[in-house]
């Protein structure tokens, strides 16, 4: 059992039958990769799936080459069980983390996994001094190599017929339901309803002090309620906009984001400057929210920025009143 308190090896110091037992290691945790991509895109992108399939299919009839390799040189038990006991081995991205990207990014995270495996088997063949290993570990590198190939291969196919082309239009159409409209319609809120509280407050105290405390209040309260609101009015199975967690998230935080952009200026003690400052954060908000409209949402840029200066104008302009009156 290794213990996390010795010291890890690195790839230079290892012999030949742990540079084996690595190898093998290695492949083990990338078929687990695979089958986890495998299962995860296997009823909204079967395509993508196959590919996923393809490549743990080829991937593990070289691994049992190096496990019939292993027995017959060195007959004991592997050596390593994770990889992470190597100081210098190359790491993964977390699954977790690959999986939550749009497809065109998860597709290609398999070309960088064969290409730095590639580069690291091909070094560790130089290390070792036993031929056999040396020829198997070269071999590995090379099929790494020619994996990653087969696979750009495939993948120009898939992206090039209409089932493929259509996996990447579900998947952006899915990131936008999921993501960017619950997080549109947070930073909307969280930087249009908070304008009239917020600059109501600076007028009619001119303290920025208190100014502050009441833009935090509008804007955590805001993103609780939005968040809240988001994850619960919808589970995302009739509508098909994905997680209700994510998109009460994508809202909560957006909304927070929103108000936060004008209430901490006022951090500055000085009213007249924070005012300023936080007068050109609105501005900046309003461009960033028609800007996202226009990128994900394809309504024309100088509509957007009609409609959101417009009607943020008008709330700002309310809370000015309001508090100077």
């Amino acid at each position: 059992m290794f213990n996390l308190f010795n010291k890890r090896k690195s790839i230079v110091d290892l012999k030949d039958y742990e540079i084996l037992s690595l190898a093998i290691c290695a492949l083990d945790e990338d078929l687990k990769y695979y089958d986890n991509y495998v299962s995860n895109f296997i009823i909204d992108y079967p395509e993508t799936s196959k590919l996923f399939k393809k490549m743990s299919s080829t991937k593990n009839e070289f691994r049992l080459k190096l496990l019939n390799l292993y027995k017959e040189k060195f007959s004991h038990l592997i050596n390593f069980n994770d990889t992470n006991q190597v100081s210098d081995f190359y790491k993964r991205k977390p699954f977790w983390f690959v999986k939550h990207n749009s497809l065109e990014v998860v597709r290609s995270e398999i070309l960088k996994m064969e290409n730095v495996s590639a580069d690291y088997f091909y070094f560790a063949a130089k290390n070792s001094k036993d031929i056999d290993c040396r020829h198997l570990l070269g071999d590995l590198a090379k099929f790494n190599r020619d994996l990653r190939d087969k696979a750009n291969v495939i993948l120009t196919k898939i992206e090039s017929s209409k089932s493929g082309k259509d996996e990447i239009v579900k998947d952006k159409r899915q990131f936008i339901l999921t993501w960017v409209q619950p997080g549109l319609a947070g930073l909307m809120d969280g930087s249009v309803s908070t304008l009239a509280p917020i600059f109501a407050t600076a007028f009619a105290t001119k303290d920025s002090h208190t100014t502050l405390l009441v833009g935090l209040a509008a804007s955590i309260g805001a993103g609780i309620s939005m968040g809240f609101t988001e994850a619960v009015h919808d589970d995302g199975v009739i509508s098909g906009r994905g997680s209700p967690i994510k998109r009460g998230f994508a809202s909560g935080i957006m909304t927070t984001i929103g108000g936060l952009g004008h209430a901490l200026p006022y951090l500055i003690t000085d009213f007249y400057i924070a005012t300023v400052i936080a007068m050109f954060f609105v501005i900046v908000e309003l461009w960033a929210i028609a800007w996202i409209q226009a990128r994900y949402m394809k309504i024309k840029f100088t509509k957007a920025v009609f409609q959101v200066v417009f009607g943020g104008s008008l709330v700002l302009g309310a809370g000015i009143l309001i508090g100077g009156g």
